[in-house]
């Protein structure tokens, strides 16, 4: 016979999926999957290195792992399923995503897919995987960055994908990558800066249209949840900070009489990073939410707790250089160690009721 501390202890680990009658899990993930590129050469961007004869010797063998590797860590993070939803980051072109989707295991998964076709120079794109029975696609855009600094720059642009999941909910999604700190981290901080006023007009034109928007925001933003872009420009606020109350003041360039402030909030605030750089792990990538996303008693919801980064040990390798672990990537500089991505993906739960 089962100890009660015993039964307890069952029950908590089984607790994600046992789920109240009526409710149906549904799943997100986020990846920047470093440069999935194919073999084919694209003269209009600088994808010299990833060629079969170039720096990095990418060979169609190399391509196919790289592959297989991105869809084991996608079932893999599904658990039970796979996720309903996955945001990519450093993906080329359609014909590696019909791969990715036709030519793996995900093939049994039914997944669609739409991305951006951006400026980015050396040719890498956002995109958003998503299972045709649990999101009904109603269309897409693809929105370039607003510089006001370099009115020029080359950049991925965000993608802005809307439809319906099984509650009746419309729901909003971006996937974005930010500009990189390429150059010095203060010295591109402006074009981060751009790229969340962005994303914030984007979000507020869905809110002008319905005044309790599902927004669901996720990517790499190449900033910390505490970087000004992120925390001011953006206006993503910590979860927890949905627990105080709503007479909390707000910054003054939001406050306006006619229409509600919309409210973010960012499941990552206080993760311990996804991205390891000179033996320092940091925050870069995020999945943010709109604040009725957060209200447990909507039809659509987050499961408290349930936002992790994903780090099974496969995903992992020891950092001779820095000590502890990193990610398990596939090239360490120039050399091949046949991984999976610098960056490590995210996870976050929501329940629709039926």
């Amino acid at each position: 016979m089962m100890t009660k501390s015993f039964l307890c202890i069952l029950l908590s680990l089984l607790y994600p999926f046992c789920w109240a009658e009526g409710q149906i899990p549904f799943r997100v993930m986020s990846y920047n999957v470093e440069n999935l590129f194919d073999t084919q050469d694209n003269p209009a961007t600088a994808d010299d290195d990833f060629l079969p004869n170039g720096n990095r010797y990418w060979h169609n063998g190399r391509y196919y792992h790289k592959l297989q590797q991105i869809a084991k860590v996608i079932t893999a993070a599904g658990e039970w399923d796979t996720p309903a939803l996955v945001g990519l980051c450093e993906v080329e072109n359609d014909s590696v995503l019909y791969r990715l989707v036709n030519h793996t295991p995900l093939r049994h998964q039914h997944y669609r897919f739409c991305m951006t076709h951006g400026d980015d120079k050396r040719g890498i794109n956002v995109a958003l995987l998503y299972q045709r029975d649990k999101f009904r696609y109603a269309g897409h855009a693809e929105h370039p960055i607003r510089f006001t600094r370099r009115r020029h720059k080359q950049s991925r642009r965000i993608l802005h994908v809307w439809g319906n999941v099984l509650s009746g909910d419309r729901l909003d999604i971006f996937v974005c990558h930010f500009p990189s700190r390429y150059g010095g981290e203060k010295e591109s901080e402006a074009d981060r800066f751009d790229a969340a006023h962005t994303l914030r007009t984007l979000c507020d034109s869905v809110h002008a249209l319905r005044p309790t928007p599902h927004i669901l925001i996720m990517g790499d933003f190449n900033d910390t949840p505490n970087d000004i872009s992120i925390r001011e420009k953006l206006g993503a606020e910590p979860l927890e900070n949905c627990r105080r109350p709503a007479t909390d003041s707000l910054p003054t360039r939001f406050q306006t009489v006619a229409e509600p402030f919309l409210r973010l909030y960012n499941l990552f605030a206080t993760a311990s990073g996804s991205h390891k750089y000179q033996g320092e792990w940091s925050q870069l990538d995020q999945i943010i939410i709109s604040a009725s996303l957060a209200d447990t008693t909507a039809a659509m919801h987050l499961v408290p707790g349930s936002p992790r980064i994903f780090a099974p040990s496969f995903l992992l390798t020891p950092d001779k250089t820095w000590r502890g672990e990193r990610p398990f990537r596939s090239y360490y500089g120039f050399k091949y160690e046949g991984g999976f991505s610098d960056h490590l993906p995210l996870v976050v739960d929501f329940l629709l009721s039926e």
